[in-house]
């Protein structure tokens, strides 16, 4: 008997499925283990940078200190992007991992709110059991 799972490489575009509404409902969050980037406006929203800071500080130094605290992964310069530390399991930080549900819904990014109608796979998404590699 063909079991009814789909198996998911979130890695591999090719394996996603096309968004439908409802979708999320059932969904183990494997778009949560992707990288997030995010703008100077996003971690505004998010609280972890003060609305002052964000008119007067250079982003760079920002990423300098969200860096050494531990929230930012990487800053890149010239897109003036962020990209969010993750856990050790690959999973954002901000992702409840009993529930697989945003502790920060409410202040998502951006990325997070426009998901999966911008993206790497427009309208797909990685719903499905994730591919476990050993």
């Amino acid at each position: 008997m063909r079991s009814s799972i789909h198996i998911v490489d979130v890695d591999r575009c090719d394996t996603w499925t096309r968004y439908r509404p409802g979708l999320c409902d059932s969904c183990m969050a494997n778009c949560c283990t992707m990288p997030v980037e995010v703008k100077l406006a996003d971690l505004v929203r998010l609280t972890l940078v003060d609305p002052f800071e964000a008119q007067h500080e250079e982003p760079r130094q920002i990423a300098k200190r969200l860096t050494k605290a531990g929230i930012v992964e990487r800053y890149n310069t010239k897109a003036e992007v962020f990209t969010l530390k993750r856990r050790a399991d690959g999973d954002c930080q901000y992702l409840d991992a009993r529930t697989r549900r945003c502790t920060v819904y409410e202040l998502r990014p951006a990325t997070c709110r426009k998901h999966p109608q911008v993206g790497p796979r427009p309208n797909y998404c990685p719903y499905g059991s994730r591919e476990h590699q050993s």
